[in-house]
């Protein structure tokens, strides 16, 4: 934590322009290596204020789909081939998950009751790799810094849960029941045309997703499930989706023909 905190005070404010892997322009103030930095600190930090499940079947089923889109990430944007992703199932019932910068991926036990399949998983587990592959995070917390003044948003980490620490995981995409902040529109929808891309060359059904998000819709009720807190599922979303569709389904049809098949069950 010192050395991130070192590193962050250290850091010059001049902005960085980057381009999306959709071609929209950014503005980045944090190299990827930081920002690496800040999401481990943040899902160790999660790890030891909330419970990680330690059963075997669902850390196998998380790991076993993880294992079948990081292979096409990897095909897609070279950048992220260093990348080691690692993933931990958190006790909670909220239908929730996320990935943090530098590969960390958590997932709530409540997905699993929304999430009907392994595609409907990877549906989400793609979109939130492609939030992470995009650099979303970066842009929010570049913009919070200049609002901010350089805020020194490592240091908000460490300690007791503050509406400051929740804040930040939810710039860097954590969903939380205290500060949430809302991915963009424009977040979301790179994120949904990543991760549909992603899902079908890994060989999972991408009209699944359409599924997941209408499941998702359902779910809780007249509630709103946490999930949606952060990632709104709307009629615009599945159009979107739709539209996308054939596309999708080619890639998948190629997928299968090339034996990709992922075997992954709860």
């Amino acid at each position: 934590m010192r050395k991130i905190l070192f590193t962050l005070a250290s850091i010059a404010l001049v902005t960085a322009c980057a381009t999306s892997p959709t071609g929209r322009n950014q503005v980045t103030l944090f190299p990827e290596s930081q920002m690496s930095q800040m999401g481990s600190a943040a899902f160790t930090s999660m790890q030891q204020s909330e419970k990680v499940s330690s059963d075997r079947n669902q850390n196998r089923y998380v790991t076993c789909v993880v294992n079948a889109l990081v292979p096409e990430l990897n095909t897609v944007a070279p950048d992220m081939n260093s990348t080691r992703w690692e993933t931990k199932v958190f006790i909670d019932d909220s239908a929730n998950a996320f990935a943090l910068p530098g590969g960390k991926i958590g997932v709530h036990t409540g997905m699993f009751n929304v999430a009907g399949n392994a595609s409907q998983l990877a549906a989400v587990l793609g979109h939130e790799m492609g939030h992470v592959w995009a650099r979303h995070g970066n842009e929010r917390v570049s913009h919070q810094y200049i609002g901010t003044a350089g805020l020194q948003l490592a240091a908000i980490l460490s300690g007791e849960p503050t509406a400051e620490k929740q804040q930040l995981l939810g710039l860097l995409g954590v969903g939380t029941q205290v500060g949430a902040l809302k991915f963009s529109r424009t977040h979301e929808s790179e994120a949904d045309e990543i991760g549909l891309t992603l899902m079908a060359r890994a060989g999972f059904d991408p009209r699944e997703s359409v599924a997941l998000w209408k499941n998702m819709a359902k779910q809780g009720g007249g509630g709103t499930p946490e999930f949606l807190s952060t990632h709104p599922a709307t009629d615009t979303r599945i159009r979107d989706l739709q539209a996308q569709m054939d596309q999708a389904l080619k890639l998948y049809q190629q997928a299968k023909a090339q034996g990709k098949r992922p075997n992954c069950h709860l």
